[in-house]
């Protein structure tokens, strides 16, 4: 992996060799973090880099905050305008993808959320695929659970729960497969190990609910708006049995990560015809004419890095 340039750091930008914090850090000791992910991407034809719904994801971002006690002097608008001057910086001509990650940065022995001090960081790399096989993932169901909202809520991204991905991971690719389906505590489906998860059932799409111990994913988000308002395709969200998935028509995952990732098989067996399907397919051709800025109707969801950034959608 090609390590950054450049960091925003204690306010400002630095070179990532600056970006140090010490090994007693509270949030290195601890895991109470917060951290997000957003995606710019590349248009050739334009040679710009669009930054993706930046609003909506700061708002998560500051959301996970406030579940950990943080406070940080910076508004949501703040905080896209020092991406955009930290992708400035960097002078990106291909995709890439920001990690904006909030930490207590207190260098204390005691394991606690109030009267600590929050500090913001951001930096930003080239990056291409999370998932190698994008059109054809063999997946596995997990046997760890996913955590529970009364444990560690999913719908913050809290550092420390991220341990619980990667138990998931690791025993899915070690044990051959590309990616993990993960259940929850009442034994319905929740999502991947870091992707939100959606099936098709005799032609209805599903996806588990916000209550389900899910990430509220931004692509997630997307996906279901332009499956219904562009493939004019009916969305429910509800819980998924885990013998759904083994019948269903098509299966995929999205993500900022993973973007948008068909499933072709679980468990050793076909889901479907056991190739890329057809809602899968035309969602992927959708999805990244959208966030390359292809699409008029959805422009405003992108940011422009290197002009005067238009009026986005929140």
């Amino acid at each position: 992996m090609t390590l950054p340039n450049f960091a925003f750091f204690k306010g400002r930008i630095v070179p990532y060799s600056e970006a140090k914090v010490g090994v007693l850090t509270h949030t290195f000791n601890y895991g109470t973090g917060i951290f997000g992910g957003l995606r710019g991407y590349w248009n050739a034809e334009e040679k710009q880099l669009f930054l993706f719904r930046p609003h909506d994801h700061y708002h998560r971002f500051l959301e996970s905050a406030k579940l950990m006690l943080m406070e940080l002097p910076y508004s949501q608008d703040d905080i896209v305008q020092f991406t955009l001057d930290l992708l400035r910086a960097e002078n990106f001509n291909t995709d890439c993808y920001i990690r904006p990650i909030c930490y207590f940065n207190d260098e204390i022995i005691g394991v606690r959320l109030h009267n600590l001090h929050a500090e913001l960081t951001i930096v930003a790399i080239p990056f291409g695929s999370y998932v190698e096989n994008e059109e054809g993932s063999h997946v596995t169901f997990s046997s760890w659970k996913r955590t529970d909202d009364n444990m560690i809520p999913a719908r913050g991204k809290i550092a420390g729960s991220y341990v619980n991905s990667a138990f998931i991971k690791t025993d899915a690719q070690r044990s051959g497969f590309d990616e993990a389906i993960v259940l929850n505590q009442d034994g319905h489906v929740a999502e991947g190990s870091a992707e939100n998860f959606f099936i098709v059932r005799k032609g209805i799409v599903c996806t588990p609910p916000i209550t389900d111990n899910i990430l509220e994913g931004i692509t997630r988000r997307t996906v279901i708006m332009l499956m219904h308002d562009e493939m004019g395709l009916e969305v429910v969200e509800r819980p998924i049995d885990r013998t759904e998935v083994y019948l269903a028509e098509e299966a995929f995952f999205c993500g900022t990560g993973v973007q948008v990732a068909a499933i072709t098989a679980v468990d050793h067996r076909p889901i479907g015809s056991g190739k890329l399907g057809p809602i899968a397919k035309e969602l992927r051709r959708i999805y990244f004419d959208v966030v390359r800025g292809r699409d008029p109707k959805y422009r405003e969801f992108c940011a422009p890095v290197f002009q005067k950034t238009e009026s986005l959608k929140r």
